[in-house]
């Protein structure tokens, strides 16, 4: 059966992806954000997951106003990347994963969800910069991608515990995936921001360790705020710890921190990393993946 080993949770700020095209990784001003990454590649490449799971928020490659879909998964056999406005250097398309993707979309129409299925589907910087920063050196031949975007742009936005029971009804069905697949789960975005309004500017790293201190053994402590009490403690694009919270609910009931970083500000933004590991991976996982590389 597929295997869920861990969970990558990051920032996924554009400028970011100016940094790596600049070679600014050791600037002061990045090297706190970039050096949160090593445990996080010397952890990669010992799983070596197969599937990446990316939950995110597209920011208008796809849709926008006029047409936003609460829950959309790509159900692609890849996904380009393409110009957003902000410059950055194209990502290499990716190739997906659809048997995987509509075994999920699957259990979620059955768990009572209503995604918007893509089979054919662009990603933006929020999938293509987390992924340049896990693999630097290009993501390794063999890897799939099954991205699910969640609205955190038009209102009515769906409530964190919504987002956690999506997040847990994918993980059902990754679990019961009848494949030999090792997966990662990514979620996306953040932390605290607002970028616009008359609290353009504004951080709150008190909410902002919130979220990290009970994202690993009680994510449920992150549903008790609504979405408007989430916009007001984490700013209006600080709602992406939405893509968080979903992505925690994949991993199942147990996991164990194994890094995180949390640095402010990286472009008005308060920038976090963090690395949690499955019990089933801690378990036996790694070991056999250990092992697997070896005779490789």
């Amino acid at each position: 059966m597929a295997e869920v080993v861990g969970g990558l949770f990051t920032s996924h700020v554009p400028a970011i992806g100016g940094a790596i095209a600049r070679g600014a990784q050791n600037d002061p001003y990045w090297k706190p954000f970039f050096d949160g990454y090593a445990p996080v590649r010397e952890w990669l490449a010992e799983v070596k997951p197969t599937v990446a799971v990316v939950f995110y928020n597209d920011h208008g490659l796809n849709f926008f106003l006029d047409c936003m879909p609460t829950f959309a998964i790509g159900a692609a056999p890849s996904y380009a990347n393409d110009d957003e406005g902000w410059g950055l250097q194209r990502f290499p398309t990716q190739a997906g994963a659809p048997e995987l993707s509509w075994a999920v979309i699957e259990q979620l129409v059955e768990s009572g969800f209503d995604p918007a299925t893509c089979q054919s589907l662009k990603i933006d910087h929020a999938v293509t910069i987390p992924l340049a920063l896990a693999w630097p050196e290009g993501t390794p031949a063999g890897l799939r991608i099954v991205p699910i975007a969640i609205n955190t742009v038009q209102h009515p936005l769906p409530s964190a515990a919504r987002c956690l029971a999506l997040g847990r009804a994918v993980g059902e069905a990754l679990a019961s995936f009848a494949g030999d697949e090792r997966i990662v789960v990514m979620g996306t975005g953040g932390l605290s921001h607002q970028l616009d309004g008359e609290r353009a500017g504004f951080i709150n790293p008190d909410y902002d360790r919130f979220c990290l201190d009970h994202l690993p053994a009680d994510p449920d402590a992150l549903t008790r705020h609504s979405v408007h009490e989430i916009v007001e403690l984490a700013g209006t694009q600080g709602v992406e710890i939405l893509n968080w919270i979903a992505a925690r609910g994949a991993l199942g009931a147990t996991a164990h921190e194994l890094s995180r970083t949390y640095h402010v500000p990286i472009s008005n933004t308060a920038a976090a990393v963090m690395l949690l590991e499955t019990e089933a991976a801690r378990a036996g996982g790694k070991a056999e993946a250990r092992s697997e590389a070896a005779l490789a």
